[in-house]
């Protein structure tokens, strides 16, 4: 077991080393590849602006949003309308979704009420 730590020790230090010696040169290469989304005057105005543009434009794509949930929504039905030509599959996998947000929804309220999966409060 004492090795098994050791080993991850010296790994974890050759891993620090690499970000420390190459973190500098990835953040510089990553700032000069997406220069044209950088702002050449970053002042409270300019951002300000920037942030009613995004909202703004979040607002416009509502309508298209809509349509397309109404379009998912129409889709469902008719499969629900011609059940009897749904694969097994198909319900499997409508099952397996299902289950997933019902247990997504389970966790998402124990933990929001500041209970633990496994019972115990640490």
């Amino acid at each position: 077991m004492a090795s098994l730590v050791r080993q991850l020790q010296s790994k974890a230090a050759v891993a620090t080393e690499i970000a420390a010696k190459h973190g500098s040169s990835y953040y510089k290469q990553l700032l000069e590849n997406n220069k044209q989304y950088i702002q050449s005057e970053p002042t409270v105005q300019k951002c300000q602006e920037l942030s009613k543009q995004l909202f703004y434009t979040r607002l416009a794509s509502i309508p298209g949003r809509y349509e397309a949930f109404w379009k998912e929504v129409d889709y469902i039905k008719q499969r629900l309308l011609a059940r009897n030509d749904l694969k097994l599959e198909e319900v499997g996998i409508a099952a397996l979704f299902a289950g997933e947000c019902y247990a997504w929804f389970c966790v998402g309220e124990i933990v929001g009420r500041g209970g633990t999966l496994t019972g115990y409060r640490v």
